[in-house]
């Protein structure tokens, strides 16, 4: 395989984990990523795939590269992070609900954790 047939090293929807507690990154946190399908399933979200934050607290590879515009949702399973750490937490999970346009850009979504507050914002 020659290296421009080499996949893309990121797909359009990335996140960041960080532990505000300590400064350092949220390694292996699990993310779902989910879609908007309007669907009867009682919640109208339907899973698209799964990953597990690295070492560098990263998910740089989730979902499909190719997205179509729509509500998208990032789910962070924080309960089980912070309790493989010994470490109550008031939020069990994290659930960022976000917007994908039509104009094919990248969308980065960081979230800067700790075990009584979050926030996140749109990134790069």
């Amino acid at each position: 395989m020659s290296s421009h047939d080499a996949p893309p090293s990121r797909s359009r929807i990335t996140t960041h984990v960080l532990d505000a507690t300590t400064g350092r990154p949220a390694e292996g946190v699990a993310v779902a990523l989910a879609a908007r399908d309007g669907g009867d399933d009682g919640d109208g979200w339907r899973e698209l795939d799964t990953a597990v934050t690295d070492a560098d607290g990263r998910v740089s590879r989730i979902g499909p590269d190719d997205l179509p515009a729509g509500d998208y949702r990032l789910r962070f399973d924080t309960a089980a992070w912070f309790a493989a750490r010994g470490t109550p937490t008031f939020y069990p999970e994290v659930v960022l609900t976000f917007h994908v346009a039509d104009d094919g850009r990248h969308v980065h979504a960081p979230l800067l954790l700790s075990p009584f507050a979050y926030s996140t914002y749109r990134g790069s």
